[in-house]
Formats: structure tokens, C-alpha cells, sequence
């Protein structure tokens, strides 16, 4: 029996060679779906994403077009395009294309990346390290990690990201919980400004000093005199001032890069379809435009947010705030509350930026309150619809930049509330050239061929932050252990016939496609590559035709414990078109003696097969999918293994095992508990099971396939996931 299951899970891994030339596998090809429904394309359009919310916060349905009044710069402007949409559903990135003047998906690129059929979201989280204490970077620290564990959606895709960049390669999108905590636990707090002098002085204190604020100053000069007793007024005030200088020069620099990590990340997250949820969280930062540009870097935000369909909303780490005077740093003395009247509007000055922020993209601010739980939770479900409105700019404006006000308003209804996003730049500045130093002129160099340039396009498409769809690809990744060797790791690629470009030759037609692979651990470190191409030939069209459409291939490695992100592409040579696919996988410790389960690998019997006795599943009628996609009347094969269970008196685990397809977190299928076979195997170390189960009742969309191993012995209890999708 454990012959004939390794050969299963052998067989599951498409090792199957087709006629396909080169060192290269491959296979077949999904059917291309049906067409979406046409919507009429506008060109050069603004889209601008509404909520409307009424008294009570909740969001207001059943608006139309002509309910709506859209001005910029107070001029009323027609609305040529108007939807509702929810979020990641799967009419979303159609209306968004529509709205910005593209071609609505076709179905030629419509097979490049199926859209989900299900809800999923893009939730990135912005933390302002720079300016957050310790207390506040353990909290949030929390928030994240109940986040991860109860607010991650099946299909949501989340990202956390720092202003300090500590968080390094972990800071990407990905729908691995593994991944999420490992980059929560890098969050640590960062090293305030450097002032030493005595007494202490704040960054708003800085920041009255230099507003010429005679209280506060005449408090640090008398401290200064004391201090140092014969100094002379006017020499002190210079002190005071120049200490003030330094730190807001320094807090300055901290706010312009904040700044400018969140500009970048709301301009690269353009790339991705559908709107995107922007968490910027902070202790607060000034607004300083003697020292720095933070008012011109909001308002580069706000209209990079307008251009990549951003909402952000901020939340204040330090929760409910009764002062910020902390006695503890030994301010001071000021008998005469001078100070104390000067802090006065120090809170709400440190959360000005973040309210501009949120107000002026649409989003909200949370702000003095310790239920950021709840907060975030509100900000998640407000978010999930919201009404799209596109209209046609006045490209009669001037070349200058110029910020334009946009306001959006319902005039028969005046009870409700609007949020939307305040402005937008009408032109976005160009970025400066850099200045070379001059340099010898280089000597020529060999030009490259034409192999060697499409490897070059390829390696360059998989350092892009975000995968590439023009040309179909998926990807899916799978470990072991193998007893002698260590823990292998395969990497499948599928690839679909019918994207790729045919050209007769010599009386044939052939197609090729250019593969590369690399593995990257957690620090961002490349590790194993791969790089391949495969040919494919045919006589006519015909026999194109009724060859096998999918092309699969596989790359094993074996790798030590750890997380890994897998970053894959193909490249068809003849079109140019490129399609990337990027992965995570965390693969266990098998040494900490824990009960582990190996990845699943599934694969796909239909009707017309043989059904296996559904406890061994030791037939090898099942073919292996690397895109999860699995016809809905078919049959379910799954196998995988299971590592240290323990031993009862009678030498053998008693195993218990329980499947469930899971839907938005809700199970839609759960087979009763069945106990784990153990005849026939003499070790148990390394445990195979495997089943089938039907699929057969299931609507179209996606799924979770869970098992769930109850070690009886050892008290102990496991679960692996595989992600599906049901067409």
C-alpha cells in the first residue's frame, strides 16, 4: 500500500512529459471563460470611488446617477460613468477599466488571471515607526496579530509595511498567516531623536520655539541661565533656538520619510486591480513647513491615492490620550503653568496630518480611542462597497501643476454623509533627472542575442513588487520529507497552449515560452534558480487542437525550515508577453518532534473514472492542477503525509482524520471523523493517507480544502490548507 501511495503522490505532481522538446514538462490548458458582461469603455475618464453612510454609519443603497453632484474647483461637471461596486467582486475590475478608459477584459486576456469569484480584499498596513513609541509599537503589534488571525479574509491579500523599512522582504502582499507573523514580529520599536541636553524639550516644544512662541522660550532660556549661571540672555536664547532648530531639522527629515514611504507604496499599489485599503497607524507627526514639505507631501499622496484607487484610514497608536506631558522625563521647572498652556493644542496638532490624510483620500480617522479592534473591524466592513463615479477632466487646465478640489455632494439628501476623496494634482510633476558625474566612455560590449535578451525581460519581470498578467501562468508549491535527504520542495508551473504565439516552420507550427524560477528565504536572500525553455511542435492547427491544452512543469529542492517566497514567470518569445505568479510557503521544523502534516497535493478524477474505495486512494486516475481549478461534477484526490505522531502501547499512532471545504471561513462540507489506516506500514515516522471526495453540489467560486489530524495518543492536533477553486 505505501508503494502505491507514493506513486500517487508521484503522479500528483504532473511528472508526466508530453511532446514537448527541451529539458523542460509540460501539459494543458484551462478552458477559456465565458465572457463578462460588455461594458461601454470611455476614454481618458477619472474614476472616483463614494460611500454614502447614513445617521447611523451604515451604507446607503439603492443610489442612482442623478442623485449625485460632482464639482472640481467648484465647477459642476456631468458624471459620464456610474456603478455600484463591491469590492473585490467580480465585476470590479471590469467597471474599474471602464471608469479609467480601458478595454474591458476580454476573453483572450480574461484567461490571464482568473478574477475571484468570491469577495476578497487589498488591505495594506502602513506603520509609522518613525514616529511611534514603544508602548505603541507593542500594541499595534497585537492589533496586527488579531487581525491575522480573525480578519483575513479566505481570499484577502494583506501587506505589512514600515516607514523604517525593518520589516525588509516580508513587507508583500500574500494570503499566508505565516508570513503575516513574521513580519509582525519584526516590527520593533525604533530609536526616538537624538537629544540629550537638559532639560528635555519635545518635538512641539521644538516646534513653538521656533513659531517664536515667547512662553515656551523664556521657560528653556531661565532653565538654560539656571543651568549654566553668568550666561548671558541673548546667548542662551541663540542656544535655545538652535536646539530647537536640530531637532525640527531632524523630526523633518523622520516626517519626509514617512511620507515618502507611503507615497510609494500608494503609487506602486496602482498596479493591482479593484480599490485598495490603506491602515496608516501612528503616534502623530507636525506639520512643520518651515523645517520641511509635509503639507506639499500630503497633497501628493492625495492625489497618487485618486490615481491608484486608495482609501486610507488612520488610526492613532497611543489610543485614549488624557496628556501627552509625561513627568517622568523631568521637564522643566515651571511653577507658572506656562508650558502646560502652550501643550495646550499639541495632540490635535500631532494628528493633523493623519486626519488630511484620511479625510482628503476618503477613508476615516480613528483617533482617541483604545477599541482599535473595533475600529479597524468598522473601517473593514464600511469599506467593502462603495459607488463609482467617472467623469471627463478639463485638459484645457495650464502644463503647471496645479492641485484641483474635487467635492461630491447629494442635494435631495441632505441627511446622509459622503466621503470621498478631496483633490488630485491635474498633472503630476515629472521626477528630475539625475545628474551623472561624467564618466570615460564605455567600451563596447558584445550584443547580446536575442536568447540572452529574453532571459534579461524575464529575470526583470520577477523583481517587479507585484505579478505580471498578460500572459497565463499559475503556480503551486508542495513539500516533503524524503527519508535520507530532507524536506524537498516542488515547485509546479501550469501554463496554457492556446496564449502562446505558433509560427510554421519548416512545414510545422511551433510555440515556445522562456521559464525561470527563483526561491528567495525570508530575508529576501535568492537561493536555487531555474531556468528553461520548452518548445512545442504539432503538425496542423488540428492536432493543436486536440492535444493536451495545459502545460505543466515541475522543480524540486530541498531546503532547510523556514519561510520562502517562490517567484516564478514565462515569457513567450514571439509575443513578448509575460505572466509571474509569486508564493509563499512555510516549511516545518520536523525535528521539534511536533505532529506536522506534509503540503496536500491534489488532483482531479472526473466522472468517467473509477472511483477508489475513499481510504486509500492507491488508483492513479487523477491528474494534478497547479492552479487549484477543478471541474465542479468531478472527484477530489487528495495524499499527503503525517510526521511524529505518537505511539500507543501497542506501537502504532491512533491517528484520527477529518476533511472540510471551507467557504469564507464557514465549512460547507465536513466528513465525519474516520480513523488513519496504519495496516501494512512497519515504521510510522512518515505516515501517508490519502482520499477522494466529491465535488459534486458545489457552486462555482473558492474554497478551502482542510484536513485536520487528531493525534489520540500524543493529545495533539494538526491542519494543513490547500487553496481550490471550483469551475
Amino acid at each position: 500500500m505505501r508503494a502505491k501511495l507514493i506513486k500517487t503522490i508521484a503522479s500528483l505532481l504532473g511528472l508526466v512529459v508530453l511532446h514537448v522538446s527541451s529539458s523542460g514538462q509540460s501539459g494543458q490548458k484551462p478552458t477559456p471563460p465565458d465572457s463578462d458582461d460588455v461594458v461601454r469603455v470611455y476614454s481618458d475618464l477619472v474614476q472616483t470611488d463614494v460611500m454614502v453612510f447614513d445617521k447611523q454609519g451604515h451604507f446607503v443603497n439603492g443610489l442612482k446617477q442623478e442623485d449625485f453632484e460632482l464639482k472640481i474647483d467648484g465647477k459642476s461637471r456631468p458624471v459620464e460613468f456610474f456603478e455600484r461596486i463591491v469590492a473585490g467582486s467580480k465585476s470590479e475590475e471590469t467597471q474599474l477599466a471602464a471608469a479609467r478608459g480601458k478595454a474591458a477584459p476580454t476573453s483572450e486576456t480574461a484567461t490571464a488571471r482568473p478574477v475571484p469569484l468570491d469577495r476578497g480584499r487589498l488591505i495594506f498596513f502602513y506603520v509609522d515607526d518613525l514616529h511611534m513609541s514603544a508602548g505603541s509599537v507593542l500594541r499595534m503589534r497585537k492589533l496586527l496579530q488579531n487581525f491575522v488571525e480573525q480578519n483575513l479574509g479566505q481570499n484577502d491579500l494583506a501587506a505589512l509595511t514600515s516607514a523604517s523599512g525593518t520589516i525588509g522582504f516580508l513587507q508583500q502582499l500574500s494570503d499566508n498567516k505565516a508570513v503575516m507573523r513574521a513580519a509582525i514580529e519584526k516590527l520593533t520599536p525604533r530609536a526616538g531623536m537624538n537629544d540629550l541636553q537638559r532639560p528635555p524639550m519635545t518635538e512641539y516644544q521644538a516646534l513653538q520655539i521656533d513659531r517664536q512662541d515667547i512662553d515656551v522660550t523664556d521657560v528653556f532660556v531661565e532653565a538654560l541661565m539656571r543651568e549654566i549661571p553668568g550666561l548671558p540672555p541673548d546667548l542662551a536664547l541663540n542656544q535655545v533656538k538652535s536646539r530647537a532648530s536640530q531637532m525640527l531639522y531632524q523630526a523633518a527629515s523622520n516626517t519626509t520619510n514617512s511620507l515618502a514611504g507611503l507615497e510609494s507604496l500608494v503609487r506602486s499599489s496602482g498596479k493591482l486591480p479593484g480599490r485598495k485599503l490603506v491602515f496608516f497607524i501612528s503616534d502623530g507627526f507636525f506639520l512643520d513647513n518651515n523645517n520641511g514639505d509635509a503639507m506639499y507631501r500630503l497633497r501628493k499622496i492625495t492625489s497618487a491615492a485618486a490615481r491608484s484607487g486608495v482609501v486610507i484610514y488612520s488610526l492613532d497608536a497611543r489610543g485614549l490620550v488624557a496628556s501627552l506631558q509625561d513627568a517622568s522625563t523631568g521637564a522643566p521647572s515651571d511653577p507658572t503653568g506656562r508650558l502646560e498652556r502652550g501643550s495646550g493644542g499639541e495632540l490635535l496638532a500631532s494628528q493633523d496630518g493623519m486626519y488630511a490624510l484620511a479625510k482628503d483620500t476618503g477613508g476615516r480617522a480613528l483617533f482617541n480611542t483604545n477599541a482599535l479592534d473595533a475600529g479597524l473591524n468598522k473601517a473593514l466592513q464600511e469599506t467593502s462597497t462603495y459607488y463609482l463615479l467617472a467623469w471627463r477632466p478639463n485638459h484645457e487646465a495650464a502644463n503647471d501643476e496645479k492641485f484641483r478640489k474635487l467635492s461630491v455632494s447629494l442635494p435631495g439628501h441632505p441627511e446622509l454623509s459622503v466621503r470621498v476623496r478631496q483633490g488630485f494634482f491635474d498633472r503630476e510633476a515629472p521626477v528630475p533627472a539625475k545628474k551623472s558625474k561624467t564618466q570615460p566612455p564605455a567600451q563596447p560590449e558584445q550584443p547580446l542575442t536575442a536568447r540572452e535578451l529574453a532571459e534579461a525581460a524575464l529575470r526583470s519581470s520577477l523583481n517587479e513588487p507585484y505579478p505580471i498578467t498578460e500572459l497565463p501562468v499559475a503556480a503551486n508549491l508542495g513539500f516533503l520529507d524524503v527519508p535520507g535527504r530532507g524536506l524537498r520542495l516542488t515547485v509546479s508551473m501550469q501554463l496554457s497552449m492556446d496564449s502562446l504565439t505558433f509560427k510554421e516552420e519548416d512545414g510545422k507550427l511551433k510555440g515556445e515560452v522562456d521559464l525561470r524560477g527563483v526561491v528567495f528565504n525570508a530575508q529576501g536572500t535568492a537561493g536555487s534558480t531555474f531556468v528553461d525553455r520548452l518548445t512545442i511542435k504539432a503538425s496542423s492547427s488540428e492536432q493543436l487542437q486536440r492535444s493536451n491544452k495545459e502545460i505543466p512543469y515541475s522543480y524540486e529542492v530541498f531546503l532547510p525550515p523556514g519561510i520562502y517566497q517562490v517567484r516564478v514567470g514565462a515569457r513567450d518569445p514571439a509575443s513578448g508577453k509575460t505572466g509571474t505568479d509569486y508564493l509563499w510557503i512555510e516549511v516545518p521544523n520536523l525535528a521539534a518532534h511536533k505532529l506536522t502534516l506534509s503540503s496536500i497535493f491534489l488532483g482531479q478524477r472526473l466522472a468517467t473514472q473509477t472511483q477508489s474505495d475513499g481510504a486509500a486512494a492507491t488508483n492513479l486516475g487523477a491528474n494534478f492542477r497547479a492552479d487549484g481549478r477543478f471541474e465542479r461534477n468531478s472527484t477530489l484526490r487528495f495524499v499527503l503525509y503525517i510526521y511524529n505522531s505518537a505511539l500507543a502501547a501497542n506501537a502504532k499512532p491512533d491517528l484520527g482524520m477529518q476533511v472540510q471545504i471551507l467557504r469564507d471561513g464557514e465549512p460547507v462540507i465536513t466528513t465525519p471523523s474516520t480513523l488513519v489506516p496504519t495496516a501494512g506500514f512497519a515504521e510510522f515516522k512518515q505516515l501517508p493517507y490519502g482520499g477522494d471526495l466529491t465535488l459534486a453540489g458545489l457552486p462555482p467560486g473558492r474554497y478551502v480544502f482542510q484536513i485536520t489530524i487528531v493525534d489520540r495518543v500524543g493529545k495533539a492536533s494538526a491542519t494543513q490548507q490547500a487553496r481550490i477553486e471550483i469551475k
